[in-house]
């Protein structure tokens, strides 16, 4: 599985992409032949206000051409990640399991 992760208004640790990486490969590996990429923002966008402000954005695109998306923002960068890697998980096995239609898609984009 390719994983692309990308941070904005914070530097990118070691630590950091590893436990996104070993997360997503964890809740997505059952899935794996199903999944071309997965592509991975995370941003921190009151950077010296605090705050629940650390965002994960997480796309997973799949072999048939429907693009799952989740995101979550918390004040722990790495709750924000497991959630939306959580999410990811459900709505790509949803996916996988049932027809696809466009209507299906939209609800989805819907949470």
């Amino acid at each position: 599985m390719q994983i692309d992760i990308q941070a904005r208004n914070f530097p990118m640790t070691d630590g950091l992409r590893s436990y996104i990486e070993r997360r997503l490969s964890f809740v997505l590996s059952a899935r794996d032949d199903h999944i071309q990429r997965v592509l991975v923002w995370l941003s921190d966008a009151n950077v010296p206000r605090g705050g629940t402000n650390k965002c994960c954005h997480i796309e997973v695109a799949l072999t048939h051409d429907v693009d799952v998306v989740i995101k979550d923002a918390e004040a722990d960068l790495y709750v924000a990640i497991d959630r939306a890697a959580d999410g990811a998980a459900r709505a790509v096995g949803c996916l996988v399991h049932r027809p696809v239609t466009p209507a299906r898609v939209h609800e989805w984009y819907e949470w």
